[in-house]
């Protein structure tokens, strides 16, 4: 064995000797799909029809999205419009009431997510000004923590952050109701200067100019996080609610979303808050979970370059067919945005959302690519539903989200970073109502299809 001393690090590239077990690798650890049929295994917690296998009860959210029809064969999926309840209350409905009041929806969106109900103005007033006094790091946190190791994805160096601020608690372990409560209002007012944070500092590794301000407590989540993240720390009215509604919209999906259940799955094992949010966001930034809108623009971007007239309903039809039959873009076959895995007919998040891309588009005066993104909705739905033959296809949230976040000024290493600021409050929900009830540990079962044998010494090998 040679171990190289000069090396500054551990890591070192893969050896010769090693790469050559790739054929046994890649061979020992491939299951024949039919032993999941044989074995009656619910891929992806997913039965036949696409629905969630059941595995637990909550309070904090629902989504409803199809109907369940019973006949003599069985039970039967159609397709319905979707709703996103938060306890029990339409999601769309905190946003039209925080408008009408012209009130700002997230901070209201989170208490009644980890409170149960609605507040009333003294609670409201409260709340903010609690979440206000933690929204602050430690001393020379900035300094130590996020600029000590130049961060190359802004996910993992939230991360990082979040389980050194673990370090910096009294009562880290405590899995008490009020001490996580404590931790989750500390997370949840912290993760927006984390973000815009380590988005700074991945900024000044690129070469760029950095520039640090500091959040002001009468300001509101999204307030605050555009005046962070912009240089002269201006933002218009409809900038500022755009963003509020995004957060609202995205603040929880129901529990058994991949990042919702996973810190189900951890707050199960009694570990601290830092490790299960740290996990959650783990989740997060795989790019089949919260990389959604970030394919989208990619995509959209493709579509300008190849599509000439994006008036030219029949230019844009031939390139999603194209798009289709993965001949052009990424060769997936996909057009990002459109279907959902739960939703069939409509994603309520998407239907509030579109009333504020046509209002930013209008202040931003970029209608005509707003109407080119609806062109594809329309076109691409079309194609979808004949190709599946299907009689509804959703448009979900990512569709647009991006398109939002860029007219926004958002650059695209923030948009996942921005979907954790909003679940934020949802995993904080879900981890209380987890040690409120006292699961027991999960732990699905796995059935080894490996077959049993002798162990060789290893001169017989």
């Amino acid at each position: 064995m040679i171990w190289d001393e000069n090396r500054e690090n551990a890591y070192c590239e893969i050896t010769p000797a090693i790469l050559a077990l790739k054929e046994q690798w890649e061979k020992k650890n491939f299951i024949d799909p039919q032993l999941y049929k044989d074995y009656n295994v619910k891929r992806g917690l997913r039965d036949e029809d696409g629905r969630g296998v059941l595995t637990g009860l909550t309070r904090v959210a629902e989504i409803q999205s199809y109907n369940v029809v019973a006949d003599a064969s069985g039970e039967h999926i159609t397709p319905a419009d979707g709703v996103l309840y938060y306890r029990g209350i339409d999601c769309r409905e905190l946003v039209r009431g925080s408008a009408a009041r012209k009130r700002f929806a997230f901070e209201e969106a989170a208490y009644l997510l980890l409170f149960g109900e609605l507040p009333n103005e003294a609670q409201l007033e409260d709340f903010c000004v609690q979440l206000a006094s933690y929204r602050t790091l430690p001393t020379n946190f900035f300094r130590d923590v996020i600029m000590k190791t130049p961060p190359k994805d802004l996910m993992n160096t939230m991360q990082r952050g979040i389980l050194t601020l673990f370090c910096y608690d009294d009562k880290p372990n405590d899995t008490g109701l009020e001490n996580v409560l404590r931790q989750c209002l500390q997370l949840t007012a912290n993760m927006p200067v984390l973000a815009i944070y380590a988005y700074q500092a991945w900024r000044y590794n690129q070469g760029e100019s950095l520039f640090i301000h500091v959040p002001q407590p009468h300001l509101s989540t999204a307030e605050n996080f555009l005046r962070l993240l912009r240089e002269d720390r201006a933002y218009t009215e409809l900038e500022a609610r755009t963003l509020d509604v995004a957060l609202v919209l995205h603040a929880d999906h129901g529990g058994g979303n991949n990042s919702t259940f996973t810190n189900h799955v951890v707050t199960s094992s009694g570990t601290d808050t830092y490790s299960a949010i740290a996990a959650a966001m783990a989740s997060l930034k795989g790019p089949r979970h919260g990389g959604a809108n970030s394919k989208v623009m990619e995509m959209m971007e493709d579509i300008k370059a190849h599509v000439q007239n994006w008036d030219d309903e029949g230019c844009v039809r031939d390139y999603l067919v194209k798009l289709l039959d993965r001949e052009a873009f990424d060769g997936s076959g996909l057009i990002y945005g459109l279907g959902h895995a739960v939703y069939t007919r409509s994603d309520p998040r998407c239907e509030v959302f579109r009333h504020y891309v046509h209002l930013l588009a209008e202040e931003k005066r970029l209608e005509q690519e707003l109407n080119l993104y609806k062109n594809v909705e329309r076109i691409g739905k079309e194609l979808l539903m004949e190709r599946r033959h299907r009689d509804a296809i959703s448009t979900n949230i990512d569709f647009y989200s991006g398109f939002v976040y860029e007219m926004l000024g958002l650059p695209m290493e923030l948009y996942t970073p921005l979907f954790a600021v909003a679940r934020i409050a949802g995993w904080s929900a879900h981890r209380m109502e987890e040690l409120s009830v006292g699961g027991k540990l999960i732990r699905p079962r796995y059935e080894c299809v490996e077959g049993q044998r002798a162990y060789v010494p290893m001169e017989q090998r």
